[in-house]
């Protein structure tokens, strides 16, 4: 294996195609795919779904020691403590900027298309009560309050992400003001990142076994004709999330010198395995490890990433408004321009709120209904059988959305390696591999 050289490009030997991660997962996407349509009394067994079930909470045991690791080491390797919270408010200004211009797309396109006029289904109050028992709206005290763990290692063992920063904020500032002292700790601790890296590198060869199952049992439980039942919904939801793709972040990423495109291609393998999973959180940690090697610093990535799987839900915030409208417009309901505004509101806590929540974005969408009119909650039974169809899209456009905030936010604080980056979007070396990353490092 060819040695890099300091400031050198590397073109490492090409791999066969079959062996790339992305070409794996594809493949099993389409294989799901098929043996759901073909086969679905196969594709609905338990053991079907336990392949994706049980991939998601491989991933998701290790997502806490690695949010852990990768915030203390950021945090105690800098010399200003100001810096922290200096990252932390500029990446809460971006959130709220861009999840409000979300919502406003698809407000905009809800009212334009209008996919719910002359639909003519039927509603059943009581297929949604699960989700509106759980929908109960958190005030903003119990928001910031539940931020809070009950006991440090109750937080990891809940795997709430907003409870671990909170600690890995915590310890990093300590570590930084013990200075030479806490040289060992840190050495400790930036060896376990490796080590929790590997765990992932070796979680991630059964990625096309997880996204296989999962797409499978998907398509077999509700089958391809339901994407047909309301393909309106389904059309416009996807339209508008491609137009904030392509339009805002794009012109987001022009601004900040880098081209949406690229960027798409560069995190391919995790938008795939997304796809797959219909969890964004199954590419967490290889979304943080490959930012890191685009240039942006660990102390960034360690701060935006976390926090933006709470805070940055644009897929999210673009499904509440438009499924929104749709149900309203579907029940004969016509909403006044400022009931709209009320949604947009609402959504913008909802979605914050219900964050870690199973099915966060239908427990969303019920405690927006119930907030704005209480009469559209029944309206859920219309979208509930195809929701998992736009859960894909919802966690697609949120991992896209996270990227780009943390390459903004890194530009920001000026602490954005602008080679590393032309580099990596350039694919001059192969970064797709995240076992690369960790034999190497």
């Amino acid at each position: 294996m060819a040695e890099a050289v300091a400031g050198q490009d590397v073109k490492p030997k090409r791999r066969p195609f079959y062996r790339l991660l992305y070409v794996q997962v594809l493949f099993a996407i389409v294989l799901g795919f098929m043996v759901g349509w073909l086969a679905p009394h196969v594709a609905e067994s338990p053991w079907m779904k336990a392949l994706g079930d049980g991939f998601i909470k491989l991933i998701k045991m290790a997502i806490a020691p690695i949010i852990f690791c990768t915030v203390v080491s950021g945090i105690a390797h800098i010399e200003d403590a100001k810096k922290v919270g200096r990252v932390g408010v500029k990446a809460l200004i971006y959130f709220e900027l861009v999840s409000t211009l979300a919502l406003v797309l698809g407000l905009v396109v809800g009212n334009v298309w209008r996919p719910g006029d002359g639909f003519s289904g039927t509603t059943d109050a009581a297929a949604v009560a699960d989700y509106a028992n759980r929908a109960t709206h958190q005030s903003t005290v119990e928001f910031v309050l539940h931020i809070i763990p009950n006991s440090l290692v109750g937080a990891f063992a809940d795997g709430e992400i907003l409870q671990v920063l909170l600690i890995s904020i915590l310890f990093g500032f300590s570590l930084m003001v013990l200075g030479e002292r806490g040289h060992t700790v840190r050495a400790l601790v930036d060896d376990m990142g490796h080590a929790f890296f590997g765990v992932i590198a070796v979680i991630m060869k059964a990625a096309p076994i997880g996204a296989f199952g999962a797409m499978a049992y998907t398509i077999g439980k509700y089958g391809p004709s339901a994407l047909g039942n309301l393909a309106g919904l389904i059309a416009a939801f996807y339209v508008t999330s491609a137009l904030f793709v392509v339009v805002v972040l794009g012109l987001i990423a022009r601004a900040a010198g880098f081209s949406i495109f690229r960027f798409l291609n560069y995190i391919r393998d995790e938008l795939l395995l997304v796809l797959g999973t219909s969890s964004s959180e199954s590419a967490l940690p290889q979304l943080m490890e490959k930012l890191e090697r685009l240039g942006c610093s660990k102390s960034v990535v360690g701060l935006v990433v976390p926090t933006g799987y709470s805070f940055n839900l644009d897929g999210t915030n673009i499904y509440l408004t438009l499924a929104t409208l749709f149900i309203a417009q579907a029940l004969g309901v016509e909403l006044t321009f400022g009931e709209q505004l009320v949604i947009l509101g609402v959504a913008m806590l909802t979605s914050k709120g219900a964050s870690g929540v199973t099915g966060a974005g239908f427990v969303a969408l019920a405690a927006t209904l119930a907030v704005v009119s209480p009469a559209l909650v029944p309206g859920m039974a219309i979208v509930l059988g195809i929701d998992k169809f736009m859960s894909e899209c919802r966690a697609l456009t949120n991992i896209i959305g996270n990227g780009v905030a943390t390459i903004v936010v890194s530009a920001w604080e000026g602490e954005l390696d602008r080679e590393k980056l032309a580099r990596g979007l350039a694919r001059r070396i192969d970064l797709s591999d995240v076992e690369t990353a960790v034999t190497t490092g």
